[in-house]
């Protein structure tokens, strides 16, 4: 077992009596009750992470030695041993590693610690899949309860002279006390399972070789079995090959091999949706392992988003949070094992560190550059990728502007003429119209949104292909990023549209079948202007409409509409928006009879109540709510009642 939390907990570190009885936290007794008295397919789990805990283990120790070689001294071979005893009953999982104190005991095995019990808790009700789910939670200890009526965990914390021992049946509450036994460990950590009845097979040698070739044959570190019978322990013997799996020829190694690897070390036991595996030789040398996750890990929205790569210097471990890609690559799970790097490094040291930098540079090139080949080569699989991270690849659009251009040949966006699938830019461009100088999109909260936005209907109209960005990145990338290809991106809900110099294609969803009068629209433009006041920035005639009688635009020299909602919702107390501009459509019937009206009686109050019906119609066909619900629902009625009222 490894010891995640040297300092221990407040409650932890508080004196506690030999041998006191404690109560599991909360969650990891609901946890227990669930692992004893539910069935679950796939028991072999609890070997296979009693096993990955102790390599972890064993990882620790390496890397404190570095700053102080007497802790591997006296024992120097790192090794697992697996005791079968049919005898007694038990199964033994001991190894040489850090060991733990009697704080750590308490804090790792009784308490939620940092092992994210509460979200796996929270997964397991949803999902009911508790194998999958109990790696990628780190709670695997726990799962030695699926087969054992009783966990004894001994451990002594490396460079410590006591011996602690951490007992349980599973039934809510634990033990710990000295452990003085002849059989103490020197160093490292012991768990001895009382086996169920119905799960003795597990002390059959095949089963378990079979289990450790299934699960743990990559494990860096021997993993031995010594079967006991009668009282007598047998000869030890090496069931796995202990070979660092990214050492090895990738012609050498199994898609099953691959997938238990990637299994053990980051929880995610699905097959890698890309498997990245290469050598990297010459002014510096390293080893590169990583996958693509067929299923987003848990924790891709954390707001730390912080890198899971775990580095090694020559197979030595050094930290499992390398960060060797950046924020927007986070959700990619592997190991890189540099040659070069000195063994003393430091995690603080890593940042700053030029060696790192440059691998770091090269690893991110070598990973987008084989995500762009999967996007060639593979599109039926590179369509499974975009559809779990294609939001987070996004983030390097607006984070990442050296590799803004290489990012544009892999981002996929929905459009207007896409029909439900993506469409890359390099096709959106080849499709643009003659005299079309930008590319063209519309943000909103979800596609049927985008597509439902009024401001459309002009673009359609003309044959013109509008990117549906649904991401809240998006309204920050679309900022920053000059163009592609020598084509900027613009909003067709901000500034004016531009559309007179291409001709429309669907002139039948033009509405009116009247002359434009522009002076009678002339008058009523100024007529809702002064009804509407400082509700509106400006009010004007729309080429951006053909069905609908009004839109809400923003100014050319402001922020996006829904850049501005989404920064509003974050600010306290809701923020404060911009002046809208309100568009017009003159073709329709409603805003033509209103420049009738307008003409013949200027500034009235039936212009000015459909001035503000209009303004709260615009708000609806947005998704926003009318500023005034009380006032709009009364001129609604006044309206209503005109028209059904004797």
């Amino acid at each position: 077992m490894t010891a995640t939390d040297k300092s221990g907990s407040g409650a932890a570190a508080e004196a506690l009596a030999s041998g006191e009885t404690h109560s599991f936290q909360a969650e990891v007794a609901r946890l227990l009750h669930l692992m004893v008295h539910s069935v679950y397919s796939d028991t072999d789990i609890f070997l296979r992470e009693l096993i990955s805990n102790s390599a972890d283990a064993c990882d620790k120790l390496r890397y404190e030695a570095l700053s102080n070689p007497a802790l591997l001294a006296d024992d120097p071979e790192l090794a697992i041993t697996l005791v079968a005893d049919k005898t007694k009953g038990t199964l033994t999982v001991a190894d040489n590693g850090i060991g733990m104190s009697r704080a750590e005991l308490i804090d790792n095995l009784g308490t939620i610690a940092r092992s994210g019990t509460h979200a796996f808790m929270e997964s397991i009700g949803e999902s009911g899949s508790a194998p999958k789910l109990i790696g990628q939670f780190g709670v695997g200890f726990y799962a030695a309860f699926m087969v054992a009526s009783r966990v004894d965990v001994v451990s002594r914390r490396a460079g410590s002279d006591e011996v602690w021992q951490w007992s349980s049946d599973g039934s809510g509450s634990f033990t710990i006390e000295p452990y003085e036994g002849d059989d103490a460990p020197r160093r490292g950590t012991s768990i001895r399972l009382t086996l169920k009845d119905d799960a003795k097979s597990f002390l059959e040698a095949w089963r378990i070789e079979q289990i450790v070739r299934a699960y743990s044959d990559h494990v860096a570190i021997p993993i031995r079995l010594v079967e006991v019978n009668e009282g007598k322990p047998g000869e030890a013997r090496q069931i796995n090959t202990a070979a660092a799996l990214w050492t090895r020829s990738k012609s050498e190694i199994t898609p099953e091999q691959y997938k238990e690897f990637f299994g053990a070390l980051a929880g995610i036991y699905s097959d890698p949706a890309l498997i990245i595996h290469y050598r990297a030789e010459g002014r510096h040398e390293y080893a590169v392992l990583l996958c693509i996750p067929s299923e987003p890990p848990f924790d891709l929205f954390d707001p730390e988003r912080r890198g899971r790569q775990k580095l090694y210097v020559r197979r030595v471990f050094i930290t499992d949070d390398a960060e060797f890609l950046p924020g927007y690559l986070r959700f990619i799970r592997g190991v890189i094992d540099s040659e070069d790097m000195p063994l003393n490094i430091s995690r603080e040291m890593l940042q700053n560190n030029p060696l790192v930098g440059q691998i770091r540079k090269a690893v991110t090139n070598r990973v987008l550059s084989e995500i762009k080949r999967t996007a060639e080569q593979d599109p039926e699989g590179f369509a499974k990728i975009w559809a779990s991270y294609g939001a987070v690849i996004k983030e390097g659009l607006y984070e990442d502007a050296a590799r803004r251009d290489e990012l544009f040949e892999i981002v996929r966006f929905r459009t207007t003429a896409s029909e439900g699938e993506t469409r890359t830019l390099k096709e959106y461009v080849a499709a643009m119209k003659t005299n079309q100088t930008a590319i063209y999109y519309v943000t909103a909260d979800d596609v049927r949104k985008a597509a439902a936005a009024p401001q459309l209907e002009g673009f359609k109209a003309r044959g013109l292909e509008v990117l549906l960005l649904t991401d809240p990145v998006d309204s920050f990338w679309t900022r920053s990023a000059l163009g592609f290809d020598g084509k900027p991106f613009r909003s067709i809900t901000q500034g004016a549209a531009d559309l007179a110099s291409i001709p429309l294609e669907k002139t039948e969803e033009i509405k009116s079948d009247q002359a434009q009068d522009k002076s009678a629209l002339g008058t009523l433009l100024a007529a809702i202007k002064q009804s509407l006041g400082d509700a509106v920035k400006d009010v004007r005639l729309s080429e951006r409409l053909t069905s609908s009688p009004v839109c809400l635009v923003a100014d050319a020299g402001g922020l996006d509409r829904h850049l501005e909602r989404l920064l509003a919702k974050q600010a306290p107390g809701g923020g404060t928006q911009a002046q809208p501009i309100l568009e017009l459509n003159p073709n329709h019937p409603v805003i033509s009879g209103l420049a009738r009206r307008a003409k013949l009686n200027g500034a009235s109050d039936e212009i000015n109540e459909a001035a503000w019906l209009l303004l709260d119609q615009a708000y609806i066909l947005e998704g926003e709510p009318v500023p005034d619900p009380a006032a709009f629902a009364k001129r609604l009625t006044g309206v209503m009642g005109k028209v059904l009222v004797d």
